[in-house]
């Protein structure tokens, strides 16, 4: 209880003086043999310097520099207590401290920092599954210990020379010992296994401040899975650059774990590799292996013939897990040197057709119907038949259409006089008109024989009129023909005679 009121003092004392002790650095690791350096600095003339290692007290002076511990620094007149320790011991592990006396008073103005001697931890050991073999899918876990280590130690994986990181690490936790400040740390890592993973080798790996090199440990990792190809996606393959006459090698290369059993079939002959047809003109080759887990599977025709271009050779690789089955083709063309495109690229080509189909029906689609912008089309056909202006000249309409007037009551002199004018223009139109293309002329050539042929009732009160081009200039050509109206008169009753 008495150093309560001391460390109260002392407080005191330095809130009222203002004087602290600076110290650096706050916290150092060192291995045993390194050299440390700690300086304290006050803001006055210190009158002496003492330090405190472990159990030991120095008192350093400038120019002393004999010993493992020797004064660091300007000069006290500086206010500068500094020690240089020239070989770190194991017991100096703990926290140093330094005393300097204020300038009035007998109570010592002090600071402290922590120095940690490195203790190298034991070497790492691997935990997991007893188990040699796994199946692809698997949930693989492991944990990682390095223990007795001063500080923790430092644990990464790897498998092979891939670091593993993310999602696939655990927090490490770390553990004290109670009767020393040794820590020991764990680490778990859990992992879906793949069939890349299979033959891979998982690594523990410990970094200390005290190795001088890392320490490991690991395990090799066995997948198994069922036989699969490599070279192409899809169950059927095409080999090109084969010569008629030539030998020709059917290679398919598979992945599996354990090593598959081969079978070709060639027509209504089945070859267990390895194996000979009968005449030995087919060989089936025994799976060749080319490293972690690859294999190569060959069937050889010592002659290639006209028909083993046009037949279809069935391959099925089997393990205990699973088969492949593969449709191969052979062919005497090179192989096609075509851009190899992607998922994305391929929806992307499909939707530009589809866009560009749907763009040419809607075009279509317009022109037959006259919507859209082939409507104004529409309007000027409708104008030109109707008789309106056009940009080819000016339309004149001859009209020989006669009115009744009120003097002309009687019906049988007005209806003779109609019919004269129409004679008239029937006359005028056929020549003008082409016999091939006026279909007037075909409709109303007996009327126009005789003045005293009557029309017939549907022509009646229908008036023909000559549509002829203003004058156009003497560079432009005439226009190839000429455009006619029909015009339906309607006949009107005479109006009676009020006299």
């Amino acid at each position: 209880m008495a150093a309560v009121p001391a460390f109260f003092g002392l407080f005191l004392l330095a809130v009222v003086t203002g004087q602290v002790v600076d110290i650096t650095p706050q916290q150092a690791v060192r291995r045993v043999g390194e050299d440390l350096i700690v300086t304290c600095k006050v803001n006055y003339q210190a009158e002496a310097c003492r330090m405190i290692v472990g159990q030991t007290s120095y008192l350093l002076r400038p120019g002393n520099q004999d010993g493992d511990v020797i004064y660091h620094g300007p000069g006290l007149d500086k206010g500068v207590c500094g020690m240089h320790i020239r070989r770190v011991k194991e017991e100096w592990n703990g926290n140093i401290s330094c005393m300097i006396p204020p300038p009035r008073g007998s109570i010592e103005l002090q600071a402290t920092m922590r120095l940690i001697v490195a203790h190298a931890p034991e070497l790492p050991v691997l935990i997991g599954p007893q188990q040699t073999t796994f199946h692809e899918g698997d949930r693989f876990e492991a944990q990682c210990v390095v223990a007795r280590g001063r500080p923790a130690a430092t644990i990464k994986w790897f498998l092979d020379d891939e670091a593993l990181l993310g999602s696939e690490l655990h927090e490490p936790s770390t553990e004290g010992e109670s009767t020393s400040d040794l820590v020991t740390v764990r680490q778990n890592v859990t992992r879906v296994l793949r069939a890349d993973d299979s033959g891979r080798r998982l690594t523990c790996r410990s970094e200390h401040e005290a190795l001088e090199q890392y320490r490991e440990a690991s395990r090799q990792l066995q997948v198994h899975y069922p036989p699969k190809r490599v070279d192409a996606d899809g169950n059927q393959l095409t080999i090109f650059g084969l010569k008629i006459g030539d030998q020709g090698r059917l290679n398919v290369t598979v992945r599996s774990n354990p090593p598959p059993s081969v079978e070709w079939t060639v027509g209504d002959q089945v070859l267990v590799a390895p194996n000979q047809n009968g005449d030995g003109t087919i060989t089936a080759m025994p799976p060749v292996p080319l490293g972690n887990g690859f294999y190569n599977l060959t069937l050889i025709l010592a002659r290639v013939a006209k028909e083993d271009v046009e037949r279809t050779y069935f391959l099925r690789a089997v393990n205990d897990l699973g088969r492949e089955e593969v449709a191969v083709r052979i062919s005497t063309m090179d192989e096609p040197a075509g851009v190899e495109l992607d998922t994305g690229a391929i929806v992307g080509i499909v939707v530009g057709v589809l866009a560009l189909l749907v763009a040419v029906f809607l075009v279509v689609f317009a022109k037959a119907t006259d919507r859209w912008c082939f409507a104004a089309g529409r309007g000027r056909d409708h104008a030109k038949a109707s008789g309106e202006s056009t940009p080819a000249g000016d339309v004149l309409l001859t009209s020989l259409a006669a009115r009744p007037s009120d003097t002309e009551s009687a019906a049988g002199g007005g209806a003779r006089e109609r019919q004269g004018r129409l004679a008239a223009l029937g006359a005028r139109v056929r020549g003008v008109l082409p016999k091939a293309r006026d279909k007037v002329q075909a409709t109303e050539a007996q009327g126009a024989e005789g003045d005293e042929k009557p029309l017939s009732e549907e022509k009646k009160g229908v008036v023909y009129a000559e549509l002829a081009l203003g004058e156009q200039p003497a560079a432009k050509p005439p226009p190839p023909s000429t455009e006619y109206a029909e015009i339906v008169y309607t006949e009107q009753p005479p109006k009676e005679n009020k006299e």
